[in-house]
């Protein structure tokens, strides 16, 4: 039996979320905004984090810093700390530090990692208040169940189960001046990507996984997980290499046309790249963390 076979009780997992840790919450909410994004009011966690939510239909991402570092609680075995995992990784620099797959069932899925060997944590319950563009107060909650890959100890992984759905998406949060219509993929760099691909089997439930070169990229059910050597990372995205053998780098958003997002960045003088398929926007213009706009 695979890992993939013992994780995938609940079916293969789609994007749910992208943790990006940010120094500034304020600075980094102003750039999303001048790059097009809808970006929401500031949300403070009681394990020392805080937040500003971009929303797509389905997922999102979080922008995230450090609050309040005395809140925080350090980690322990079988005890994941969130908010220690986003404070040692802004110690290493800004950027994507953790990739959230969406749950049906998190204790299912909790028990899936236990079993498959990628995850032997406590559950983890949240909830807060969050506010309707009317102003009205609202409980949101979510269920957390954590996976570790050893392979890759920058990297986070886990996934989200919503309590209360209906009160978390919303359209008015969704429709962005620069047309971002969803979030497609959470890009990924490895020496060597085969060696994660039992790691990332299981995490995704057993979605399909497409082969090119040493690239590896799992279509989910929403979005996709791009694995990508370092050579293959630098021709699409024009990084160089980086001395972590294995790192985020960063996401791609769907837009319906590429011009407009280029006139946008151009008039915000925000530098890009453009190829035939993508407009990219480079790490050290984006708070660390690459963003792609591809042609839906």
């Amino acid at each position: 039996m695979t890992l993939s076979d013992t994780a995938n009780a609940t079916g293969p997992r789609g994007l749910d979320h992208l943790v990006i840790g940010v120094n500034d919450l304020d600075a980094a909410g102003a750039l999303y905004e001048r790059l097009g994004f809808k970006v929401g009011a500031r949300n403070r966690h009681p394990w020392g984090t805080e937040n500003r939510i971009v929303q797509f239909p389905g997922s999102f991402l979080e922008l995230i810093s450090v609050g309040d570092a005395s809140a925080i609680p350090q980690p322990a075995p079988g005890r994941f700390s969130f908010g220690a995992f986003v404070q040692e990784a802004l110690t290493r620099g800004e950027g994507l530090a953790m990739l959230v797959l969406e749950s049906r069932d998190s204790e299912a899925d909790n028990r899936a990692f236990k079993a498959a060997g990628i995850g032997d944590f406590a559950p983890f319950f949240f909830e807060r208040q969050a506010r309707r563009p009317t102003g009205e107060e609202v409980r949101v909650a979510f269920s957390l169940a954590f996976a570790d890959n050893p392979d890759a100890p920058e990297c986070g992984f886990f996934v989200c189960q919503q309590h209360e759905p209906q009160n978390f998406w919303n359209p008015a949060f969704q429709s962005h001046p620069n047309g971002v219509t969803g979030l497609s993929s959470a890009i990924m760099v490895a020496d060597e990507p085969a060696r994660h691909r039992a790691f990332l089997d299981a995490f995704t439930g057993g979605a399909e996984v497409l082969e090119g070169n040493a690239d590896l990229v799992w279509t989910l059910p929403r979005g996709r997980i791009d694995v990508l050597d370092p050579e293959a990372a630098a021709a699409i995205y024009h990084v160089e290499p980086a001395p972590t053998p294995t790192h985020f780098l960063g996401f791609c958003v769907t837009v319906p046309a590429l011009d407009a997002v280029a006139e946008r960045l151009e008039a915000q003088a925000i530098s890009f790249m453009r190829g035939d398929e993508r407009l990219v926007v480079p790490a050290e213009a984006a708070m660390g963390c690459v963003i792609a706009f591809e042609q839906a």
